[in-house]
């Protein structure tokens, strides 16, 4: 029988306010998405501003306050170019900033300077493989269904220029056939760049062959029969079964190197995003010396303005008075947050700099084991809150630009007992694969053989498995012909 309780219940619990999720929220963003934030609360909270500069480097009256206004000497506040009579000054020439696509047509009446802005430093976003496709396009004369078929293909492919789409999926959305689709993907395979539009690196490969006239080569031949062979660099193998010897085969090879496997991402339009270290590691003599990188981080103050305001007596009505109070609780928060996050930052580079220094003075082959429960202890803080603080953030160190997150490494055990890094046998790795003989490249096993020499026990499969992290091929792609 179900009975209705009222009990009274003491309890202890954690309770995170907005001011605390917002602390933490600040503590794991990257640079980038910290620099949008620190402008959207700036935006948002009218009592959040940034700190004018100094009276010694403020070239604007306009950033003065009141009190220093007063004291500083009266200047004109509109400056006038010197030797110039306002009235006689040009205005400009707007006809000049025309977008003009035909050299042989200007709006302007008389040429623009040479340095004059051209018309696609206006455009928003630069043009990448559908532009210079639909461009090549409305220079051909198309009737309805050709133009709705190559408009669906060039909207059908992929970053690389291939074509997601086959014959049978065109033809049902554009109600056609599938020679009149055929037809037109011929049409769009016919444009620059060549080997556009194919379905695979295969076809892509012989549409460029056939643009250059090279249908009727060996080279056409291997692309065309013997891709799985190509790949793996048999060219033993491609000499017996194309009845060639492997100098042609060599020579053929040469020819097809010069193509261009994915032809459409030389006009991709992806911007690069540069990574931006979040802090500096500098070696000076024999001292590292960590600094922030405060470059482009706004300096926030709580606004004075509105604080002379909130003291005067009678200037608002209460509910305008606490809607200031609130903004200013807020944003006198927001600033703790962003200095107890550069501090945290700090902080953790000034211990990892402590466990990993022969990393910073030798490279990544004297890494060591390291785990965050390690920081978290040296720096009295939670685990969680050093691996927010290495999320997405990036030290500029004396052997390259690293993630925090580089810095921590699983341990791997030495025959002699001793223990060393997941990063370092990487590097090992890599040394190895680097000197080796590109015709007799090192097998996976062979690796593990020579780690073994150097009292390092890896099984193949770890070795394969650090092979692909670090996106090396396998030993059957790797190898090269003797010349």
């Amino acid at each position: 029988m179900l009975d209705l309780r009222q009990n009274l219940k003491l309890a202890q619990k954690l309770v995170m306010t907005p001011q605390l999720r917002q602390a933490i929220k600040l503590l794991q963003l990257s640079r980038l998405e910290l620099t949008d934030a620190l402008q959207a609360e700036i935006e948002q909270n009218p009592m959040l501003e940034e700190a004018p500069p100094t009276l010694e480097t403020v070239t604007n009256p306009d950033a003065l306050t009141a009190e220093e206004r007063k004291d500083a000497p009266e200047e004109k506040l509109t400056a006038q170019v010197e030797g110039e009579d306002p009235a006689k000054v040009a205005e400009v020439n707007w006809e000049d900033y025309a977008n003009n696509f035909d050299s042989d047509f200007s709006f302007a009446r008389e040429t623009p300077p040479a340095d004059a802005p051209s018309q696609f430093d206006f455009i928003s976003q630069a043009p990448g493989l559908d532009s210079f496709l639909f461009w090549q396009l409305t220079h051909l004369d198309l009737n309805e269904l050709d133009t709705k078929l190559t408009t669906f293909i060039v909207g059908n492919l992929d970053g690389h220029g291939f074509l997601e789409a086959d014959l049978a999926d065109i033809a049902s959305c554009c109600n056609c056939s599938e020679s009149e689709a055929e037809g037109a993907l011929w049409l769009v395979q016919s444009l620059d760049p060549p080997g556009i539009a194919a379905r695979n690196i295969r076809e892509s490969l012989l549409l460029q062959l056939d643009r250059l006239g090279l249908e009727e080569t060996l080279a056409y031949r291997i692309i065309d029969e013997h891709m799985n062979l190509l790949e793996t660099k048999n060219f033993a193998q491609l000499a017996r079964d194309t009845g060639t010897s492997v100098r042609l085969i060599k020579e053929a090879v040469k020819t097809i190197s010069n193509l261009i496997p994915y032809p459409g991402n030389e006009y991709s339009n992806e911007q690069t995003n540069y990574v931006v270290p979040d802090v500096y590691v500098y070696k000076i003599d024999d001292e590292f010396v960590i600094q922030l990188n405060d470059d482009g981080l706004p300096n926030l103050q709580v606004s004075t303005e509105y604080k002379t305001l909130l003291k005067q007596k009678n200037s608002m009505n209460s509910e305008s008075k606490s809607y200031l109070r609130e903004n200013k609780r807020n944003a006198e928060w927001f600033i703790k947050s962003i200095q107890q996050r550069q501090r945290t930052i700090y902080k953790v580079m000034e211990s990892l700099l402590k466990f990993q220094r022969d990393f910073f003075e030798k490279g990544s082959g004297y890494l060591k084991p390291l785990i965050l429960r390690d920081v978290a202890e040296d720096i009295s803080m939670h685990e969680s809150t050093v691996s927010r603080v290495t999320s997405n953030k990036y030290a500029h160190t004396p052997q390259g630009i690293y993630e925090l997150k580089f810095f921590f490494s699983t341990a791997v055990a030495t025959t002699d007992g001793d223990v060393v890094a997941a990063e370092a046998i990487k590097t090992r790795i890599r040394q190895f694969i680097s000197a080796e003989d590109p015709t007799k490249p090192l097998s996976d096993n062979k690796i593990s053989e020579m780690l073994a020499h150097e009292k390092i026990k890896v099984a193949r499969r770890t070795v394969a498995k650090y092979r692909d992290q670090m996106k090396i091929l396998p030993v059957k792609h790797r190898r090269q012909a003797r010349s």
